[in-house]
């Protein structure tokens, strides 16, 4: 007799439960500069808040990196003492539909550029829309960060931003363009060859209002990061981003802290995990 292919004894039925994240809270937030739906999950550690609220971070694709980040801080946060990792927010910001990295990240990690001056799309795909960062910025610093400080207990001086790969290189744009805006910056692969001399112009403002006194000096930790095999790509993924690490690195005297840091054996995708991981000590909570 043919058998039914997956029926287990004790297979799940309709009537299990979906799984969820402990502690976590999830809505849909419209941004009122560009009229875009966010799904924002949250969530926040159950012990008592530290007197000066709990650490946060923000974490862009939130539909990929949310639930890995939140398990991690929750599980390496039990034994801080050893871990050096102490408990946090995580703030996931994403989008309402399944796919981890939805094509709508392109708009709202990148700013305008000129057609000619962007690389081609792998496989010759279409390009998706571009050009909303200003937008996404303005909707991080002055909808979602007021909103998430007026219902949870956050430390004002200990905020993180992580992005990854098109993420990667908004975390550099918004270093650049709102500074002061976190505390610990996390630019994993950045792709600093989309519109790179756009990303230039920004950072040469940047740092002349810097040096100048012009914007006075920052107390930032920033961590570019890379994939071994990214070596293979015929964009220079790993020495765009050591050198973006080295300038930035040449400002420490104006309170920048940055860290190059290429990880053995890991590329585009799997290097993401062991981002998120390293982030969350190069934090340094754990000593303050």
């Amino acid at each position: 007799m043919a058998r039914q292919v997956g029926r287990r004894r004790g297979m799940a039925t309709t009537s299990a439960k979906q799984v969820t994240l402990s502690a976590t809270k999830e809505w849909i937030m419209r941004s009122r500069f560009n009229g875009h739906d966010y799904r924002i999950c949250v969530y926040c550690p159950v012990e008592e808040p530290p007197a000066e609220g709990f650490p946060i971070i923000y974490t862009l694709d939130g539909n990929a990196t949310f639930a890995m980040t939140t398990e991690m801080i929750r599980i390496q946060s039990v034994r801080r003492e050893k871990t050096g990792v102490v408990p946090a927010i995580v703030v996931g910001i994403g989008y309402d539909l399944d796919a981890p990295f939805p094509p709508r990240r392109h708009y709202d990690l990148t700013m305008p550029a000129n057609e000619a001056e962007l690389p081609v799309m792998p496989g010759g795909r279409e390009r998706p829309e571009q050009g909303g960062a200003k937008e996404f910025m303005s909707f991080i610093e002055e909808q979602l960060k007021p909103n998430i400080e007026q219902h949870y207990s956050v430390n004002a001086s200990k905020q993180m931003i992580i992005g990854h790969s098109l993420g990667g290189l908004f975390v550099l744009q918004m270093l650049f363009a709102r500074p002061g805006t976190f505390h610990t910056y996390i630019a994993g692969s950045p792709s600093i060859h989309w519109n790179g001399s756009y990303l230039a112009q920004q950072e040469e403002a940047w740092t002349k209002a810097l040096t100048s006194g012009e914007l006075a000096s920052l107390k930032v930790r920033v961590l570019v990061a890379v994939g071994e095999r990214e070596g293979n790509f015929k964009i220079p993924m790993i020495e765009n981003a050591k050198k973006q690490a080295e300038r930035l690195s040449a400002l420490s005297e104006y309170g920048v802290h940055a860290v190059f840091k290429e990880f053995e054996d890991e590329n585009h995708s799997s290097i993401l995990p062991v981002l998120i991981n390293r982030a969350l000590r190069f934090a340094d909570w754990a000593s303050k």
